[in-house]
């Protein structure tokens, strides 16, 4: 086996090729793989060098620990960089090079899912071509807890995947779904036991880059093409809606509660 390290400007990102096959490891388990701001800023450089490097075939994106994929944005961080919609404007610059770098990745993208897969890190898992997740894995997007506001592009995928009414459901209830109803739904392409788990998604990405680039390559820009039946020309409205969340005194109370362990009281305002 052939194996090599990519250099990193962080270490809570680790990016390393092995036999044709990238992969990327969210490493901030003490938090489960919370997205900091630099780990956003890493995942870009990721997704860059892969999409850049003709050893790689297939790239697999997964959660150190064990316990987590990724559970969303750092909100810790959110008072010093993401306090406001001025805030949020470059915090979501920065965080937008990953998602582009990830959803226009022009080679086969798989999420191994380990535990939790919530809020930002459900909308990474999104942007992958194929989802496995262990059977204990839960999934969800809290938003409506924490009354911020999630950009079109990551809802607009989220109802591609799993249909309209699924995905209100899942947003207006910010309830969480187990592996088995993700599965039912769509929401993942494989359930596995977490004992099997990195085996299997080794066997499938070893699959996948034996196959012929080209081939492969041309049926995802098929796929992608596709998809953009619900691509906004102009989503002015929901980008304004979205400013309103993380300008209202309900975000302030969101964070403060989730800071302070206990229930919100949001007020529409």
């Amino acid at each position: 086996m052939s194996a090599r390290s990519l250099p990193l400007a962080t270490a809570r990102i680790i990016a390393a090729v092995e036999d044709g096959v990238g992969w990327i490891t969210f490493n901030n388990p003490e938090r489960r793989n919370a997205m900091s701001l630099e780990m956003w800023k890493g995942l870009g450089d990721a997704a860059e060098a892969f999409q850049q490097d003709p050893e790689v075939r297939v790239v697999v994106m997964r959660g150190a620990g064990g316990k987590s994929f990724a559970a969303g944005a750092d909100i810790s961080e959110f008072e010093q960089h993401r306090a406001n919609a001025e805030q949020k404007k470059s915090y979501g610059d920065i965080a937008a090079r990953a998602h582009i770098g990830i959803s226009q990745l022009g080679k086969p993208l798989i999420a191994m899912i380990e535990g939790f897969c919530i809020g930002g890190g459900l909308a990474l898992a999104l942007g992958a071509d194929v989802r496995f997740a262990s059977t204990g894995s839960s999934f969800g997007i809290p938003a409506a807890r924490l009354g911020l506001g999630y950009d079109y592009d990551g809802l607009a995928a989220l109802a591609r995947v799993v249909g309209p009414s699924a995905a209100k459901d899942m947003l207006f209830s910010a309830r969480f779904l187990a592996a088995d109803e993700a599965l039912r739904i769509g929401l993942v392409n494989f359930t596995v036991d977490g004992a099997d788990l990195e085996e299997r998604v080794r066997a499938y990405a070893a699959v996948v880059a034996a196959n012929a680039p080209l081939t492969v390559l041309a049926a995802k820009s098929a796929v992608r093409l596709f998809e953009q039946y619900s691509a906004a020309a102009d989503a002015r409205e929901v980008a304004a809606a979205v400013d309103r969340c993380f300008d209202s005194e309900d975000y302030k109370e969101g964070r403060s509660a989730f800071l302070e362990k206990r229930k919100p009281q949001f007020h529409g305002r």
